[in-house]
């Protein structure tokens, strides 16, 4: 924020005797007012950052008067009893007429995007640094930005932290966020100093969006082994390659042992019929002689027939 920035550097390198000079006099040595997530002040107020936006505009008008500065929204003399001292619907002005204007109920307030349940990192400017405790308030789930912020609307705080560590001008610290809110929400957060009597009070305005569901890993599918295709209904299909050389060669094995159906066995069995019923006849009209050589000639064909179809050798 380059305001808000080159305020807080003119008040530190001028120290507490020069801010002391341009400074309403006040009991304070402290001064600040969160930047990131940015504050209503540290957006709408003198030296704000977007002073300019629709919000700040109707802040300014509804205030009255000039706001105060953007690192002066303190309260005297409330020793950590804030909710009796800071009334409903007035969190955000701390009560102060100077920046009454920013309890307005809007939606449109510049705000800070973030996710539920991460971890949130807050920049506190100490235009003047001092010692002292931060509290970090979340609204409930289910709060109404239309509506004017009341102490109902808070729960217990989601950060609580004593002088934090202030680096490049900033206190940093970090607040984990609740998993359960959605949209718009107020960041409330109270800084009571330990040596003087000022609290400080400011609201950062989030809109807050559900957590990225991480998508389920997909998974692995298993290759489908290649099975053998049996050529007779109601075989069982065996995987290729769960089958051995010697078990892949034994239907060829079966196919020449059984190289004979049973129809082709009874056609033989005629055959053989009718040729030994040719040798008689040839024995009765021609005599032995051509009835043997007939024998002769059937036994080499029975041979040849045979050599044919027989099962090559193992």
């Amino acid at each position: 924020m380059r305001s808000v920035r080159r305020t807080a550097a003119l008040a530190v390198a001028g120290g507490i005797a020069a801010a002391a000079t341009v400074l309403p006099a006040a009991p304070a040595l402290a001064h600040g007012a969160p930047t990131s997530p940015i504050s209503r002040t540290a957006a709408c107020a003198t030296g704000g950052e977007r002073t300019g936006a629709a919000a700040c505009r109707a802040a300014r008008a509804a205030n009255g008067r000039p706001f105060g500065s953007f690192d002066n929204l303190r309260v005297p003399n409330v020793g950590g009893k804030d909710r009796q001292y800071i009334p409903d619907g007035n969190l955000c002005s701390g009560d102060l007429p100077e920046f009454q204007g920013l309890d307005l109920p809007r939606a449109d307030w510049p705000a800070t995007k973030v996710t539920a349940g991460a971890t949130l990192p807050i920049r506190y400017a100490g235009t003047i640094p001092h010692e002292g405790t931060f509290r970090v308030y979340l609204t409930r789930a289910g709060y109404d930005p239309a509506r004017p912020l009341g102490w109902g609307d808070l729960g217990d705080p989601i950060l609580t932290v004593t002088d934090p560590p202030l680096r490049d001008g900033s206190y940093r610290m970090t607040a984990k966020l609740p998993k359960d809110r959605t949209g718009r929400h107020v960041l409330y957060t109270v800084w009571q100093t330990s040596s003087t009597p000022d609290t400080y009070y400011s609201c950062s305005d989030l809109v807050i969006s559900a957590p990225v569901a991480v998508a389920a890993a997909k998974p692995v599918k298993k290759a489908t082994p290649k099975v053998s295709r049996s050529a007779e209904p109601g075989a069982v299909a065996v995987p290729l390659d769960a089958q051995s050389p010697e078990s892949a060669a034994e239907p060829a094995a079966q196919a020449h042992e059984s190289w004979l159906s049973p129809a082709a066995e009874a056609t033989d069995d005629r055959v053989e019929l009718g040729h030994q019923i040719i040798v008689a006849a040839l024995i009765v009209i021609t005599g032995v002689s051509a009835g043997a050589g007939f024998m002769r000639l059937r036994a080499a064909r029975t041979q040849a027939r045979t050599n044919e179809f027989a099962p090559p050798h193992r």
